[in-house]
């Protein structure tokens, strides 16, 4: 198993493409810290985790919340003695176009996408260091690497990610954490039902990708999972793609 002995913790854990990569992580070996202020779905993933041989522990987190993070990593390394693996997965959506975008949207983007990247990090720091190094995996989109017809907020806070992940690679190298971003291109996940809640929809969306299909959470997982493990142990501040060829055009 890629992730035998390892500890993880992957926040927007509760449900899509989180509470995925916390299944896989721990069919992997991993023991799973599945971070969400969704408590029932969290819950659920915990019980099923738990109940098929895995080790997994629900833990309420916003991510925008400081003491939140530190709580969140404190019962990481009580419950499971470290912690190896973060993946800030969590995030939020938005297509309205920037002259009819809120001050209060534009906050909330920046703080959920971006800022919960920066305390998630910086609050896993002295962990990770203290286990002898680890694996941050920061998702954040293709919005994160070429400009967009929707939004403004969005591709923002994911180009930010993207930079404070290549930051981040280079201050931590020397305690032997790594860093690397995921770039998701359309995922079937509720962040796009809307465009592909039809069958015209979703044929126009698939159109547009090289690989004629939407993606789906375990592309993006088992991505996650690569970077995670030892297998990817020379690769940081990185970014994979993951769009169906869309960024190739």
């Amino acid at each position: 198993m890629r992730l035998e002995g390892k500890v993880a913790l992957i926040s927007g854990g509760a449900r899509g493409q989180g509470a995925t990569e916390a299944r896989l992580f721990a069919q992997e070996g991993a023991a799973v810290v599945i971070c969400d202020i969704l408590q029932d779905e969290g819950s659920q993933v915990e019980a099923e985790i738990n109940e098929s041989g895995g080790r997994a522990l629900f833990v309420n987190l916003d991510v925008t919340s400081a003491s939140d993070w530190q709580s969140a990593v404190a019962k990481a390394v009580e419950t499971f003695g470290k912690l190896d693996i973060l993946v800030n997965n969590a995030a939020i959506y938005s297509r309205v176009p920037i002259e009819h975008a809120s001050e209060e949207e534009w906050d909330s983007i920046i703080d959920i996408n971006l800022k919960g990247v920066f305390l998630g990090t910086k609050h896993s720091i002295a962990a990770m260091r203290e286990a002898g190094g680890g694996s941050i995996i920061n998702i954040s989109s293709t919005a994160g690497l070429v400009g967009s017809p929707r939004g403004g907020a969005y591709t923002a806070s994911k180009g930010g990610v993207r930079l404070f992940t290549k930051n981040t690679a280079i201050q931590l190298a020397p305690d032997g954490i790594r860093a690397n971003s995921i770039h998701p291109g359309p995922i079937d996940t509720d962040m796009i039902a809307d465009n592909i809640g039809t069958p015209e929809g979703l044929a126009e969306s698939e159109s547009r990708v090289p690989l004629g299909r939407i993606g789906t959470v375990e592309d993006v997982a088992y991505g996650a999972l690569f970077l995670a493990s030892d297998d990817a142990s020379y690769m940081t501040g990185a970014e994979l793609v993951i769009d169906g060829g869309i960024t190739a055009q």
